[in-house]
């Protein structure tokens, strides 16, 4: 139920805290939507008949859990649009991978040429025909064995961004199949998790942070104690 997975809920917006799998929007595979969800939802809760309008600002890719926001009205969609925009919202997604970083912390900046054919992104340390600047800083949070937990904050929002640059300097994201795991998540998803936003309300102008426990399946729960709050 999606009403056990809302983060926030006012008149104007709703934050839903999306499973590694689930499209943010329907697709050609013709698959269930979590806008879909959220739109079922409304029209449940407040008994609204006909159409329920709901805005998708941005979106996740369909392997990548965490926040998802979503505007209830059309002034609220086109306010936060401009704020994603403009860079106003502060994004950190929480990534585990198979290597240990080559810093604690660092600042990547590359260059995003993203294959439509093959649905990738591919980073360079230079301009190149057709890219786009791409820019996110990582620190390292903590470690397993095995693992290692990244918070990555983004700079540019770019398709396939945060996989792509970490891919650039050999970190792999457990269970990224695409961007060169070795092995596939059971739950068919990344460890790739959006973990915070925050952001000034679009109607009531005041600080709002949203911010995704982490996901029961995979290795998450290695994690989990020391980080949901």
């Amino acid at each position: 139920m999606i009403d056990s997975r809302i983060l926030y809920e006012d008149n104007h917006l709703i934050a839903i805290n999306k499973l590694p799998g689930e499209l943010s929007q329907g697709d050609r595979t013709g698959d269930s939507s979590i806008i879909d969800d959220v739109k079922d939802y409304l029209k449940r809760k407040y008994d609204k008949k006909g159409n329920v309008y709901l805005g998708l600002p941005h979106r996740l890719d369909r392997p990548t859990s965490g926040v998802i926001l979503f505007a209830k009205t059309d002034k609220a969609l086109s306010r936060l649009s401009d704020l994603f925009r403009k860079g106003e919202v502060e994004k950190n997604y929480y990534a585990v991978t198979l290597e240990e970083p080559r810093a604690d912390e660092e600042r990547l900046v590359n260059y995003i040429v993203r294959d439509e054919k093959r649905n990738i992104s591919v980073s360079y340390p230079r301009e190149v025909r057709g890219s786009q600047k791409a820019i996110l800083s990582y620190r390292l949070i903590d470690k397993s064995d095995r693992y290692y937990l990244l918070d990555v904050h983004l700079e540019t929002g770019r398709h396939h961004q945060i996989r792509s640059q970490l891919k650039a300097i050999g970190l792999h994201i457990k269970g990224d199949l695409k961007y060169g795991a070795p092995r596939s998540n059971r739950d068919g998803g990344i460890c790739l998790h959006s973990r915070r936003i925050a952001f000034i309300h679009p109607v009531r102008k005041e600080p709002i942070e949203i911010v995704a426990p982490l996901p029961d399946s995979d290795i998450w729960p290695v994690f989990k104690e020391k980080f949901d709050r």
